[in-house]
């Protein structure tokens, strides 16, 4: 067994949103750093994303995960394979043996993600919300889910550092709800991206509107949603210092505003929108050995004293082919970064498994649930960004204690996501013998008039739901593959039901004609007090090695150090002991300053 050149102070796994942001902080400290980063490299150049882009535009089905290929070998093995959201049949039926991450529970988890240099981020759509402030208290006020070992006020200076990094978009005025607070005079760096015209029209028809929810009634306030996107720089920020967006890789003067493209999802053409990839590009290169195509195998560890000695790893070639022996990276701290699934998959296939057990357990994500109807009058979806615009009255309240959180999503999109249109409009309306210019108006008539709410439930921590391995179950590669357990419990149906009320009520005031139906043949249906329903995944993987404040009920601390392994930081959304109903790449992205900001003072005090 080879080993890396050299002894490294910080050995990262994974360099997507938490990766990176560790490896600028910490190089630019003079700590040395080597990211060993499991996927192709390509976008890491201004050609190599282009190509990505190519990927979409002829991808036949244009899912997530579309414009970033698997690097396979003639053969047709590959080292760094990765779920689809087509992936979603469980174990026991035809083909679900066949995918990468096995749905092994009663429900499939409808989520994928990307195993490529800049990870996931790569394809988000780029909401940039922080928690609200009851979130982190959810054991202590609603009897529900856990504590987290830190409160909002402890991430406020992050929250800060991360809506830097990343860039975002939005206005404090619109943002002080549900107890968020910022400090005085504080602006984002960039003013909010404009909301579309579907946001104006509907906030217009909302006026005076009343939804009784839980028991209660309350008047929902239509927000525009924090984004990682670039839009006009506030020149306020920085106490009048102002703020530089950042274009794209390669071609900085590129990507400077958002230009609406509507593929945010999967990928921006001109990189307006945020990836890690910028912030990797910031770190200091002495200080910096980034291996791509690099999959870790194992992680190696002294029983005797819980010390981590290195990480096993496989180098693979752009033709998909072995490049030589494993090898073992060497460091003083090692940091796992890769996923909350394959961060998961790691320590179990090392035999990790913590005092509390709870490795991989805990499994979360936002179920997602979609309504939608024609406006009485001409919106003009699909254009721009996927959602500029949201209703937050829901993520909060004393509700709580008996049903799940919900956020709403308002979509620019039209029927995209819920019903595959305009393609399916236009294959209905040639079904109808339909042809010519009456095509066109009558595809014009009807697609103008497109509205989808998407409401992000929150989902408590459950160990049933997890992540686990069998020896005997391996990927092409050979390392055993992640299995996965999911369900969804009624604390979320009970919300999903109450949320379809909700969609309901604001339908019939707005005079949306609610085009909603849900196939029981599909694999997110459900059927819960006689409403039916349907879920997707929302993509934001959680709560599979969750921090508190002791080794006996959680994985990491505060900070992500392991309680068992005191060189060893698992970082990321599987931190999390509660998801709450936002979003989590900014909540992620403060996180892991937090968490750079506690090595770098270990090595500090050594040097003192």
């Amino acid at each position: 067994m080879s080993e890396t050149d050299g002894h490294f102070d910080v050995v990262i796994v994974g360099a997507g949103t938490s990766g990176s942001i560790l490896a600028k902080d910490l190089t630019n400290r003079g700590i040395s750093v080597l990211i060993l980063e499991a996927g192709d490299g390509q976008a890491k150049s201004q050609d190599g994303y282009r190509e990505l882009v190519r990927n979409y535009f002829l991808a036949d089905i244009k899912i997530p995960n579309s414009p970033y290929p698997v690097v396979r070998s003639a053969d047709g093995r590959s080292f760094a394979d990765q779920p689809t959201v087509l992936d979603d049949k469980l174990i026991s039926e035809e083909g679900g043996g066949e995918q990468y991450m096995l749905q092994a529970g009663k429900r499939p988890h409808r989520s994928s993600y990307t195993r490529t240099l800049g990870g996931t981020v790569l394809h988000w759509l780029g909401t940039c919300l922080r928690m609200v402030p009851e979130n982190f208290e959810m054991r202590s006020k609603f009897d529900q889910g856990q504590n987290w070992p830190i409160g909002y006020s402890s991430l406020q200076k992050y929250y800060r550092m991360a809506e830097f990094e990343i860039g975002v978009s939005a206005d404090v005025e619109e943002q002080g709800y549900q107890g968020i607070d910022f400090e005085q005079d504080y602006v984002f760096p960039m003013r909010a991206i404009p909301k579309s015209y579907l946001d104006k029209v509907l906030n217009q028809r909302m006026n005076g509107f009343v939804a009784n929810h839980g028991g209660s009634n309350c008047s929902p306030t239509i927000v525009s949603t924090p984004q990682g996107r670039n839009s006009i720089p506030n020149p306020n920020y920085d106490r009048g210092g102002g703020y530089r967006p950042r274009g794209a890789i390669g071609n900085p003067e590129i990507g400077q505003r958002c230009v609406g493209n509507s593929s945010c999802v999967p990928i921006c053409p001109v990189q307006a929108k945020y990836n890690p990839l910028k912030t990797l590009a910031d770190a200091k290169e002495d200080n910096l050995v980034l291996s791509v195509r690099s999959v870790a195998r194992q992680v190696i560890w002294d029983q005797g004293t819980g010390i981590i000695k290195g990480v096993e790893y496989i180098n693979y070639k752009k033709d998909g082919s072995i490049d030589g022996k494993p090898k073992t990276a060497r460091g003083q701290i090692f940091v796992l970064c890769a996923h909350a699934v394959e961060n998961a998959k790691l320590l179990l296939n090392s035999g990790i498994k913590s005092t509390s057990r709870l490795v991989g357990k805990n499994l979360m994500d936002h179920p997602v649930m979609l309504t939608w109807g024609k406006m009485p009058e001409p919106v003009w979806s699909y254009r721009g960004p996927g959602s500029t615009s949201g209703i937050a009255d829901f993520a909060a309240g004393k509700f709580r204690s008996e049903m799940a959180a919900f956020r709403i999503e308002i979509g620019n999109w039209g029927w995209n996501w819920a019903a595959g249109a305009p393609y399916s409009t236009v294959n209905s309306l040639v079904d109808d013998n339909i042809f010519g210019m009456d095509l066109r108006r009558s595809i014009k008539e009807d697609t103008s008039r497109h509205i989808r709410f998407g409401f992000l439930f929150e989902q408590l921590p459950n160990p049933a739901n997890c992540v686990s391995v069998d020896p005997s179950i391996k990927d092409k590669s050979g390392i055993p593959r992640p299995i996965i357990q999911y369900d969804l419990d009624e604390y979320t149906l009970r919300g999903m039901k109450h949320a379809k009320s909700v969609s309901s009520q604001i339908f019939k005031h707005v005079g949306i004609e609610d085009c909603t139906s849900y196939n029981p043949a599909d694999s997110g249906f459900i059927n819960f007090e006689g409403e039916d329903l349907s879920y997707f995944g929302a993509g934001h993987f959680g709560g599979t090695h969750v921090m508190g404040s002791s080794p006996k009920s959680s994985v990491v601390d505060s900070h992500q150090r392991c309680w068992d392994h005191q060189n060893l930081f698992l970082v990321g959304c599987g931190s999390f002991p509660t998801m709450g109903t936002e979003n989590p790449t900014l909540t992620m992205a403060a996180l892991a300053f937090r968490t750079a900001e506690e090595i770098a003072r270990e090595f500090t005090s050594a040097i003192a």
